[in-house]
């Protein structure tokens, strides 16, 4: 199988995420202010009915290209959000000693290990309850080990760094791998971290993606700030999906993720700078760590490309669509040319001049 460019990965997230990437780029706070209860969704005009009906997407792995201490100073900017910040649901939809069971466990286990394996004990609960609050969200896979290695096999996408910068290849201490299966296995026994809220997102207090500021945060544990969705898909009303009950297998996830990292091509900077500015306008790539791509916006090529781009996902009257001649444009709308001047077909006959008689 031939693996995708950066271009063809960078056309696929302008494409997938125009207006994720300008919000991004611009990094507004879009924070709603919490009132002092939860409520359903309400819908209004179309474009908020789209907005409401349609889960988010995950944003894409993209992190600003800052010095460890700068971002640990922008991170400290953004405010805990107010209003309420209720605790999960218990899960126990996967029964121990169940094939399910077993795979979710080691999935969850790897997670805890990998993402926050020298955190306190706090700290691996947090990490443990956000995969949970995420297999019951519609934005997420509805298993423990889809959601785990959600873009695994991606340059750009893994929605844990872990599946995708070969952090796999190293094997795991016995002592701390022990701790974090003990949170993992509670945490699928029904344990909740209450702290961490509805939270399904957080990075390291080190780094700052670019959706940081585009989230509520709702929480700082340890070395980790946890953030949930803005607005009524971050309440929970919206955390509704049913648990699978059927697990992929944790060992052949590895693999493939593994395999794709090895496989993966390496690019020159410059190759990469360039394929990236050609399909998302207003965009080009920084350096950055391998397995991470660091993308920087023109916020007014930007904006004005998402317009166009949004306007060209609205639809349109048929005729529009298809480019239709005149002809059928009064055909499909029943009015005829009015002031159209009428232009007879061919050419006028000539007249061959007379012969003189007597020739």
């Amino acid at each position: 199988m031939t693996l995708p460019t950066a271009r063809e990965r960078a056309l696929t997230l302008w494409q997938t995420y125009p207006r994720e990437l300008v919000a991004a780029g611009a990094l507004t706070l879009v924070v709603a202010a919490g009132g002092s209860a939860w409520s359903t969704p309400t819908f209004g005009d179309i474009s908020e009915q789209r907005a409401e009906h349609v889960a988010p997407a995950p944003p894409p792995l993209l992190v600003r290209n800052l010095a460890p201490t700068e971002a640990t100073t922008i991170n400290q900017k953004i405010a805990l959000a107010s209003g309420p910040n209720p605790a999960a649901a218990p899960f126990s939809a996967a029964k121990a000693g169940t094939p399910a069971h077993a795979q979710a466990l080691e999935c969850l286990t790897q997670a805890v290990y990998y993402e926050a394996g020298n955190e306190s004990a706090d700290g691996q609960r947090a990490v443990a309850q956000v995969v949970l609050n995420r297999v019951r969200h519609p934005a997420f896979p509805s298993t423990v080990c889809g959601v785990v290695y959600q873009g695994s096999t991606r340059t750009t996408g893994c929605q844990f760094t872990f599946t995708c910068d070969g952090s796999l290849m190293r094997g795991p201490n016995l002592v701390s791998w022990k701790r974090s299966r003990e949170v993992a296995e509670a945490a699928l026994g029904g344990a909740v971290f209450a702290p961490v809220g509805l939270a399904t997102h957080y990075h390291a207090n080190y780094v700052v993606p670019y959706w940081a500021s585009t989230l509520a945060k709702n929480a700082v544990i340890g070395a980790h700030l946890f953030y949930r969705w803005a607005g009524n898909w971050g309440k929970p009303p919206a955390f509704t999906q049913k648990y699978a009950k059927q697990e992929a297998s944790a060992a052949v996830l590895k693999s493939t993720a593994l395999a794709a990292f090895a496989t993966r091509p390496v690019k020159a900077p410059t190759v990469v700078e360039e394929e990236v500015a050609e399909v998302i306008p207003g965009a080009e790539a920084g350096k950055a760590e391998p397995g991470r791509v660091v993308i920087r916006f023109k916020l007014e090529q930007a904006r004005e490309a998402v317009e166009k781009a949004v306007e060209l996902q609205t639809p349109k009257p048929y005729v529009e669509k298809m480019a239709a001649s005149d002809n059928l444009r009064w055909t499909l709308s029943g009015k005829g040319p009015e002031t159209a001047p009428q232009t007879p077909l061919g050419k006028a006959p000539t007249t061959a001049p007379a012969t003189p008689a007597g020739d």
